[in-house]
């Protein structure tokens, strides 16, 4: 399929604005001139809490159902997710789904290998969120790969007000920098952890889909090209390892080998949710490398 023919319908306009609004605000707002240590120290406060809302909430706990937990912790993971600027648990939760059942064939939302090249990567990493999707289409997509989210009336909730959450976190941010020491304050507090953050968190996220169904090595033939990739691990809390994942879908755990284990934080918290009897009923990797 050619590039033209999957944007046949035009371009999502909202999802355009939102990806471009965040980077051009890093720009607007100029990163560096508007850097403090305050804002940086709530770049990694908060990149960390809403990076684990995608890796451990969106992916693991949503999407792939590695463990349980209860109703309240369920709500709080859904929302931090929400506030790291990846898009709705209904949509990311379908979405991904249906990448695993097509995962590098035609019907993949999102394979770096539907392209030839650096196009194929491009649209893996980016490109392939901005075609337009009808209401219809998007609605059947949640009930097709996202029934049981569906029927919670708090996912539907998030799903409409998705960008009035980040309006209000902006605010909050800010005003609170302005009052409690001053405006430039304000400013780097919603530069860094705002725009910066999400900026951030997006293409960590996205080198998964991109990167890791190219480079890296693999520990298992699995039906697709997922790999398996240091770098991306590091940036991701672990997400890295996504041959490993692949292999097996359920595993809350996506490191198998020693080294892999040791780099897989979103795992270690699931690990501490379980000791303190936040999580339970947690799956583990069925197969060994090579075996």
């Amino acid at each position: 399929m050619k590039l033209r023919e999957k944007f046949r319908y035009g371009l999502d306009w909202p999802t355009v604005v939102w990806i471009s609004g965040v980077h051009l605000m890093c720009l607007i707002l100029f990163a560096w001139y508007f850097f403090t240590w305050k804002g940086f120290i709530l770049f990694l406060g908060l990149g960390t809490i809403t990076g684990l809302g995608v890796t451990l909430g969106y992916h693991r706990y949503f999407t792939h159902g590695s463990f349980k937990t209860y109703r309240p912790v369920r709500w709080l993971l859904a929302i931090i997710g929400q506030l790291s600027g990846e898009g709705s648990l209904l949509h990311w939760v379908a979405t991904h789904r249906k990448h695993h059942q097509h995962s590098d064939a035609a019907d993949d939302p999102h394979s770096p290998h539907a392209f030839v090249g650096t196009l194929g990567f491009l649209w893996a990493h980016l490109l392939w969120m901005l075609p337009k999707m009808s209401q219809q289409e998007r609605s059947a997509l949640h009930a097709r790969w996202a029934p049981d989210l569906l029927r919670e009336r708090l996912f539907l909730f998030l799903d409409r007000t998705y960008l009035w959450w980040h309006v209000v976190l902006g605010l909050i941010i800010f005003v609170t920098g302005w009052l409690v020491w001053d405006l430039h304050t304000g400013t780097s507090l919603l530069t860094w952890g705002m725009f910066v953050r999400i900026a951030f968190v997006f293409h960590s996220t996205w080198l998964v889909n991109s990167a890791t169904h190219r480079w890296g090595y693999r520990n298992y033939e699995t039906d697709d090209h997922s790999t398996n990739s240091l770098w991306v691990a590091l940036l991701t809390f672990g997400e890295g390892w996504h041959n490993n994942h692949h292999q097996d879908q359920l595993a809350a755990n996506h490191g198998v080998r020693w080294y892999e284990k040791m780099l897989d934080p979103t795992y270690l918290v699931i690990r501490l949710m379980e000791c303190v009897g936040l999580a339970w009923d947690v799956h583990r990797h069925r197969y060994t490398p090579g075996g």
